[in-house]
């Protein structure tokens, strides 16, 4: 099953292919020893609050979600072996290729859903 991630503001597609992360050894795997992310992939972790890019080989971007899935932070090229940032109000995390969030019109407060 494909499954997007499209912001419902814009109605814009941010992720073709989106893969959960929903078991603890899903989460704690994520990317780690991972040698690159698909263009159009994303990784939805949850639940999840913060993230880190440790044994990683590339740059992110990370969009935090409330239980509403509306964005509540937003990082860009989070370089590889960091910690992100901790946001308050964080249920989940999408994973995404860096660069991802400059390609679209996707902003803080805005609500994304996963469909197929």
């Amino acid at each position: 099953m494909k499954i997007k991630l499209v912001n419902v503001e814009t109605n814009e597609v941010i992720a073709e292919h989106v893969k959960g992360a929903y078991t603890f050894w899903s989460r704690f795997k994520g990317l780690m020893l991972t040698e690159s992310m698909p263009e159009n992939a994303a990784l939805h972790i949850s639940p999840c609050t913060a993230i880190h890019t440790f044994f990683m080989k590339y740059s992110i971007d990370i969009l935090y979600l409330d239980k509403e899935k509306k964005i509540v932070g937003i990082e860009k090229d989070l370089e590889p072996g960091k910690v992100g940032k901790k946001w308050m109000n964080a249920k989940s995390v999408i994973e995404l290729p860096a660069g991802t969030m400059d390609k679209t019109s996707t902003v803080m407060g805005q609500r994304v859903v996963l469909v197929d």
